[in-house]
C-alpha cells in the first residue's frame, strides 16, 4: 500500500471477491463507500477475510504482575527468601483460584475477569525488549521503543478504512495521558486522517463540539461554502494526500456534530446493563464508562477503540507495595468483563477483538525477603484477548516455575501485532506504506504469526 492509493467506490466492490454478498459487509461500510468517493478513510478490502473487523484495545499502565493476576507461581511461595542473582525470591500475596469450564486460574484481584474465562485467550509467554515505561509503552503501541512510528490503531485504520463516515475510525478514551503520551496513538507519518482521536472521560468528552451556530439554513450555507472552497483548492492540488486528510477531517467533525452526542449518551441504557458495569446513572469518568462506551462505539462502526486506564502517575508501577494493585484492579476488572459479555450478548464478540495487554510483568523478586514491591521484568508478562477469532479459555505460552524467564512459545511484542493484524485481516508483511525512500510496516523486520490462538 502505497501513500496516494485511493479507492474508488467502484473498483472498491468490483475488486472484492463477489462484491458485497460475498464477503458479507457491514452495512455501514457500503454507507461509507457511497459517501467517500476517493476519500482517504474509504472502505478498503483486507488481504484476506478477516476473523475480526473491529478491535477495542485496553492498555493497563504500568506493568502488572504476571505472576500475581494471570500466572500462579505456587513454587515461588515454596521458594520465599531464596537468593537469587538479582534478589530474593518473593511470592504472591494473593489467592488463586479456577473459573469456568475452562478451569483457567486467575487471582482474586479479578473476579469479574474470571468470571467470563471461558472467552479469554491468554498469553503467558510475552517479552519486550524495553525495561523502562516510555519505552515498553511505546513498543506495545507501535512497535517501535526508540523511534516514534505509527500505531497499531493507526495501522489498521490505514488498511481498512471506516465503517461509519460520521466517526473517526479510529478513537481513544483515555483520562489522564500514558507514558509516551499521544505518540501512542499518533500516526506519524501514515495519513493524518488515521491519528487517534482522543476522547476525555468527563461531562464534556468531546469540547467544541456543538455549533455556535443555531440557524440550520445559515449553517448549511456555512457547510456548502466551505466546500465550495475546499473544492476550489483541492482542484489545483490533486495529488496532496494531507490536503484530502485535512478536509476529510472537517467532514468527520461535521458527522460527530449529529452522531457523537448519542454514542456517548448512556441515559438510555437499561439500569441491568449499567449494573453489569458497576455504573450509576450519571457517571461520566469511570474505567466502567468508558468500557460502555467503547460497546456503544463498536455498534456504530468504529474500527479501533482504545482505552487507557490511568496515566503516568499512579498506576500498575508497584515498586513500593503489591497491594496497590488491589485499587487498581477493582477500578478496571468489573467494566473490562461487562464489556467482553456485553458484546457477546449483542452477538459482536466473534467479530470484535478484545485485546487487553500493558508494557511488562514485575520480578518475582525483591530486594529481601520481606519486600513488599516488586520491580519491571520485560522477560517475561502476560497479556490476553477475547472474540475476534481467538480462542476462548485457552492459555498460550508458559514461563518456568517461578515466572522468571519464558519456557515455551515466546511470543514477543512483534508476534503480538503480527497476531492482531492477521485476526483483522492482513499479512503484517504486506501492510506497508512508502515513506522517505522505503517501505516501512508495524512489524519492522520481524514477527511470526501466533497461530494456535486462533480459532
Amino acid at each position: 500500500m502505497f501513500p496516494c492509493e485511493r479507492i474508488k467506490r467502484r473498483e472498491f466492490l468490483r475488486n472484492s471477491a463477489l462484491g458485497i454478498a460475498g464477503i458479507g459487509l457491514h452495512p455501514k461500510l457500503v454507507q461509507a463507500a457511497e459517501f467517500y468517493e476517493g476519500h482517504p478513510l474509504a472502505p478498503k478490502a483486507s488481504h484476506f477475510p478477516a476473523k475480526a473487523k473491529q478491535m477495542v484495545f485496553i492498555f493497563l499502565t504500568g506493568g502488572f504482575s504476571h505472576i500475581d493476576t494471570f500466572d500462579p507461581k505456587p513454587e515461588l511461595g515454596k521458594r520465599q527468601g531464596e537468593k537469587v542473582d538479582r534478589g530474593t525470591l518473593v511470592g504472591s500475596q494473593f489467592k488463586f483460584q479456577r473459573y469456568g469450564k475452562s478451569g483457567i486460574e486467575v487471582s482474586e484481584l479479578f473476579p469479574h475477569i474470571g468470571n467470563v474465562a471461558d472467552d479469554l485467550c491468554i498469553i503467558r509467554s510475552m517479552k519486550n525488549d524495553f525495561g523502562d515505561h516510555f519505552q515498553g509503552t511505546l513498543a506495545m503501541h507501535t512497535g517501535s521503543g526508540s523511534i516514534p512510528m505509527p500505531s497499531l490503531g493507526s495501522w489498521l485504520s490505514y488498511g481498512l478504512g471506516t465503517l461509519n463516515p460520521n466517526l473517526p475510525s479510529h478513537m481513544v478514551l483515555a483520562k489522564f495521558m500514558p507514558y509516551a503520551g499521544g505518540q501512542n496513538w499518533d500516526n506519524s507519518f501514515l495519513p493524518t486522517s488515521h491519528q487517534g482521536v482522543r476522547v476525555v472521560p468527563g461531562q464534556d468528552p468531546i469540547p467544541n463540539l456543538k455549533t455556535q451556530v443555531e440557524s440550520v439554513s445559515l449553517r448549511e450555507m456555512e457547510q456548502k461554502m466551505l466546500a465550495d472552497i475546499n473544492r476550489i483548492h483541492s482542484k489545483d492540488r490533486p495529488n496532496d494526500p494531507r490536503l484530502a486528510s485535512r478536509m476529510s477531517s472537517f467532514d468527520i467533525a461535521r458527522g460527530m456534530m449529529n452522531e457523537a452526542p448519542d454514542a456517548f449518551d448512556i441515559g438510555k441504557e437499561k439500569d441491568s446493563v449499567l449494573a453489569s458495569y458497576g455504573l450509576e446513572r450519571g457517571e461520566k469518568e469511570s474505567f466502567s464508562w468508558q468500557c460502555l462506551i467503547a460497546r456503544r462505539l463498536v455498534e456504530r462502526g468504529v474500527r479501533i477503540v482504545q482505552l487507557v486506564d490511568t496515566g503516568a502517575n499512579s498506576n500498575w508501577d508497584a515498586h513500593g507495595n503489591m497491594e496497590t494493585h488491589r485499587k487498581k484492579a477493582e477500578y478496571v476488572d468489573q467494566g473490562i468483563a461487562a464489556l467482553i459479555g456485553d458484546l457477546k450478548d449483542r452477538g459482536l464478540l466473534d467479530e470484535t477483538l478484545v485485546v487487553c495487554c500493558t508494557e511488562f510483568g514485575r520480578t518475582p523478586f525483591g530486594d529481601s525477603e520481606s519486600a513488599k514491591g516488586r520491580g519491571h521484568h520485560r522477560h517475561a508478562f502476560t497479556c490476553f484477548m477475547a472474540g475476534g477469532g481467538t480462542k476462548g479459555g485457552y492459555i498460550h505460552g508458559a514461563t518456568d516455575e517461578i515466572g522468571m524467564e519464558v519456557a515455551e512459545d515466546l511470543v514477543h511484542y512483534h508476534d503480538f501485532h503480527a497476531t492482531i493484524l492477521h485476526l483483522m485481516g492482513f499479512d503484517h508483511e504486506k501492510l506497508t506504506y512508502r515513506y522517505g525512500g522505503r517501505d516501512f510496516r508495524l512489524t519492522d523486520v520481524a514477527g511470526q504469526v501466533v497461530h494456535p490462538i486462533i480459532a
